[in-house]
């Protein structure tokens, strides 16, 4: 029972960053947007820690000391922050967060809102997305620029709502990209 429902989350979350990426032109990054949640090690760890309320690799962590899923995801997903951190060009080659190319910053942006609404449901709202982000601001290595612009499309969302916000990322962010 948990890896169907597992599968129907799967499925609820990735038509939902499609039909963001849809609503701003990106139809491929829509299309295979988190493909690799279907690989075994992603799909196994989600069904056996499946809660619904949750994403299951923060239970695998709680559970091994690590999340395999986790580690698979963030490194076949470009519009993952975490897949951007590399070794910095200062002395001690200290981690830093890459700037991310645009496109990917703009899916990032598509997959944190359906993300909350995913797992809010009714609570959502277009704050929803800002909100989280500001909760884990302090810890996420992202380049000054990649956080400006997510920040950017985040606050929008929440002044503007969703529709607005798809607009302006179109027009402003995505044009000649």
């Amino acid at each position: 029972m948990k890896a169907w429902q597992h599968l129907k989350t799967i499925n609820h979350h990735r038509h939902l960053v499609m039909k963001g990426c849809f609503a701003v032109g990106l139809y491929w990054q829509g299309l295979t947007h988190d493909l690799s949640k279907y690989s075994w090690v992603e799909f196994s760890v989600g069904a056996k820690y499946f809660q619904g309320d949750k994403i299951p690799n923060n239970a695998e962590r709680e559970a091994t000391g690590v999340s395999k899923a986790w580690l698979h995801h963030k490194g076949r997903n470009k519009h993952h922050l975490e897949y951007w951190i590399d070794y910095g060009l200062d002395e001690n080659h200290t981690m830093t967060g890459m700037e991310m190319p645009v496109r990917y910053v703009v899916e990032m942006y598509c997959d944190r809102v359906a993300a909350c609404k995913t797992y809010q449901k009714d609570q959502y709202t277009d704050r929803s997305a800002l909100e989280y982000y500001e909760k884990g601001k302090s810890h996420y290595m992202l380049h000054e620029k990649t956080a400006a612009l997510l920040e950017s499309m985040l606050k929008h969302l929440a002044e503007h709502g969703e529709e607005a916000t798809n607009d302006f990322i179109r027009r402003e962010i995505l044009k000649n990209k």
